[in-house]
């Protein structure tokens, strides 16, 4: 008898760290999404944001309002155009896909 009731709490003892390890992925796999919604630039302009990593840098604002001025962007009050968004800049220069990402995510309060 004392076999059998090892047994069942080991089972038991497995089946609670099993039950403990997938909450922890659980939680890891909800901050994933929300830094992908919130924190993670390449993941926060869409279509852009593709068209931005294979763009060739240095580049200025007038050409990326000329190549994907078009590109529609979600921002906290609706949707606006790339040529939209950076219409209040003036024209500077950006090193690499991040450093327009970085840009247009504070333009638009993200």
């Amino acid at each position: 008898m004392a076999d059998d009731k090892r047994a069942r709490d080991k089972q038991a003892d497995d089946e609670e760290r099993h039950q403990s390890e997938r909450e922890v992925e659980e939680v890891r796999n909800r901050a994933g999404e929300d830094q992908q919604k919130h924190g993670d630039p390449s993941a926060q302009l869409g279509d852009l944001d593709g068209a931005l990593e294979t763009h060739d840098y240095p580049t200025t604002t007038d050409e990326l309002v000329a190549a994907y001025g078009d590109y529609e962007i979600e921002t906290q009050g609706g949707t606006e155009s790339l040529e939209e968004v950076l219409a209040s800049t003036d024209n500077q220069t950006y090193d690499s896909a991040d450093d327009v990402q970085g840009r247009i995510l504070g333009l638009i309060h993200r």
